[in-house]
Formats: C-alpha cells, structure tokens, sequence
C-alpha cells in the first residue's frame, strides 16, 4: 500500500507539471482550461487504479479502468520528454530575444505563445498516436523463429525445439484470456519443451492467480520448466507463485537442475531465481550446478541476462532470459544496456550462448513501441 500512496504523490507532481505545460504556458482559457484539467485529474485517478489493481484493488472491477489509466502513463512518458523539449526550446528562444533587445517585447511574447501552443499541440498528439499504436502493437504478439548453434550439444539433441515464454504480466490490464490466446498459440506449435523465464504476475495469488490457469494446458514431451522473476517478488512471496505454477504443471526450478534423456544422450536443464529475489530466494548457481557432470550440455533458466556473467564463469553452454522487454518503449532500449549485458537477441557472454526475449506482454503500459511482443521457438542444432 506505501508503494501505491508514494505513487499517487509523484503522479500528482507530475500532473501539476502537465497542467503548469498545457493550461498556464499556453494561456490556454476557459472552458478549456477547466476541460484539461478535469481530464488530467480523471486520467490521475484511473492511473493510480491501474497501479493499484491486482495488488490492493480486485481485478474484477478495477482492470478495465486501470488498462486506461495505464495506457495514460505510456502516453504521458512521450509527453513529458515532448514538453520537456518544448520548454527548453521556449526558453531558448526568450534568452535569445532578449539578447537581442527587441523593440516590442509585447509583440515577442505574442509570438512565442503562438508557437508555444502550436508546439504543445503536436506534442500533445504525437503522445496520444504513439500510445495508441503501442496499444496495438503490444496486443499482436508474434512467433519469433530462431536457430541456436550450439558447440557442445549432444547430436541426439539437434532438431530439439524450445517455446521461450517470458514477462507475461498478467494482472493489472491484462487476464486469463490474454493468457490462453498464448497458451494456445504455444501450443499450436508443438515444441519439444517450454521454458518459462519469470515475470508471469503483477499482483497477489489471492488475486491474480486465477489468470494464469490456462498455463496448466501447454503441452510439450520433453516437460515444462519455469524460473522466477524479480516481478513474482514485488506484491507477494515469490515461493507461494512457484508453488502456484507447480500446481498448474510447471516444473519449477529453485537453484536446481534436472536431467532430460534424449535417443540415450543427456543434457541438464537448470534454473535459479532472479538476480534481485530477496532472502530466502537468492540465486545460486553453484548449489544448481553442484555434482553435475562437467561434460554435460547444460541450459540455464534465469530471468536476468546479466545472470549469464556468472553462468559463463561455471561453464552454462546456454542461458535463456527474458526481463528487459527489449526496451518495451523507444527510448527507452538505450537505458537497458547500462544494467543488462544484451537487450534482446541471441548473443555470446563469454563461454555462454545468451538468447534474450522481449517477452510476450507488458509491465506497466500495456503500450510497446519499437519492441514488438514475442513468444520465441527457440531450435537448438549443434555447431560443428
């Protein structure tokens, strides 16, 4: 509940900056000005709902209002950094006008209105276009066929295909069906085995549990296996999440490992929580590697590329992560390198094959501009 109410504040500066942008700025006058900020209050609220569903508020009632809230706080990102140029523009353009002593500052200011307010307005709707085809965007996810060359694979392994699902996110603007469309789409492709990378919740199991049931549907002969994300963490145990997705069939992975046999070669399959889990879920790779067989193929579930650092130094053939959505929102791609080591993609962190996903769904905005949702058929052959 304190994450929610120091939400509420922040939004609420926040929303004061807009209307000081869009209303005072601007001279925006009435009944204008009073429609802007009612529609800034309103938006407001159903933002700090959105942020609130799923973990204090029931999603019965609360995700409808709460996707559109939340989609207004994908819109207000591009807003913010539109205004932000806006103003500093404006600013640029009076210290320029004044070094320049102009005659008639009355008629200076007239101008910079008018050019603020033509300003502003595309600003304003470059915002709204831009939630809008994320909205859409975020909405389509699509099979994403890759081929892993891999040095050490058995060759009674070549051929093995793996569905990688990562970052669902169910709880606050999307439910059960957004989830059985992706079930049934992983299904359709008949893979060898699925491997889930965390992030499947935002919320309580008490209320967002219901959402994942259509998880206990996939189908793959080789089994399913699944890891934590930092998200599992956030509004509820992370253990009481895994436990529900052993109940739905998932094979979770708790700094442990298995064996998967295959023509009567053997590769291990292990998993460990996520880098941030707190206390007593901390990751530990050696406790998932230990006793193992050093000339065992070894693939590693864990939710954080930057986990594949570690994982080269112990000898994991290949790691596969979800986590940073590959940006989710342009620009915001360009953040993800400053904590992650790859951002989307197959890659090579030392000794290690990282494949990264951006994830099937959306944390926050259901909004993804420039980082289309994906739901990866990874294929495993081996590289000679």
């Amino acid at each position: 509940m304190t994450r929610i109410v120091v939400f509420a504040v922040v939004l609420a500066l926040l929303t004061w900056w807009l209307h000081r942008r869009l209303v005072r700025a601007t001279g925006l006058s009435r009944p204008w000005s009073v429609v802007v900020d009612a529609l800034l209050v309103a938006l407001w609220v159903l933002a700090v709902i959105g942020v609130g569903s799923g973990e204090v508020f029931d999603t019965g009632w609360a995700r409808p209002p709460g996707f559109a809230g939340w989609v207004w706080l994908g819109a207000m990102l591009y807003l913010v950094l539109g205004l932000l140029l806006v103003a500093v523009g404006s600013l640029a353009a009076r210290v320029v006008a004044r070094l320049r002593r102009a005659e008639s500052t009355e008629q200076v200011d007239l101008s910079r209105r008018r050019t603020l307010r033509v300003a502003t307005s595309v600003v304003v709707v470059g915002a709204i276009a831009a939630a809008g085809y994320g909205v859409a965007e975020a909405a389509r996810p699509k099979v994403v066929r890759v081929r892993v060359p891999l040095r050490r694979l058995p060759p009674e392994f070549t051929g093995v295909r793996v569905a990688l699902l990562s970052d669902l996110h169910v709880g606050p603007a999307r439910g059960v069906s957004f989830t059985r469309e992706i079930v049934n789409v992983i299904n359709a492709e008949q893979p060898d085995l699925v491997a889930i990378a965390g992030d499947l919740v935002d919320g309580t199991v008490s209320r967002v549990s219901p959402d994942l049931e259509p998880l206990a549907d996939l189908r793959a002969p080789m089994g399913i296996f699944g890891v934590s994300g930092n998200h599992e963490f956030y509004a509820d145990d992370g253990g009481r999440w895994l436990d529900v997705w052993d109940r739905l069939g998932i094979a979770t992975l708790r700094n442990q490992r298995v064996a998967l046999r295959r023509g009567g070669a053997t590769i291990d399959i292990a998993g460990i929580h996520d880098y941030s889990s707190p206390p007593p879920y901390e990751p530990d790779l050696s406790a998932a590697l230990a006793g193992r067989d050093q000339s065992t193929f070894v693939m590693l579930l864990a939710h954080e590329p930057r986990q594949a650092l570690e994982a080269s130094d112990l000898g994991v053939d290949l790691q596969l992560s979800g986590h940073t959505h590959g940006g989710q929102m342009w620009p915001l791609r360009y953040l993800v390198p400053l904590q992650q080591p790859s951002v989307t993609g197959l890659d090579r962190i030392g000794n290690t094959v990282l494949y990264t996903t951006r994830g099937v769904g959306a944390w926050g905005p259901p909004v993804r501009v420039g980082a289309p949702p994906e739901i990866t058929i990874l294929e495993l052959i081996r590289e000679d």
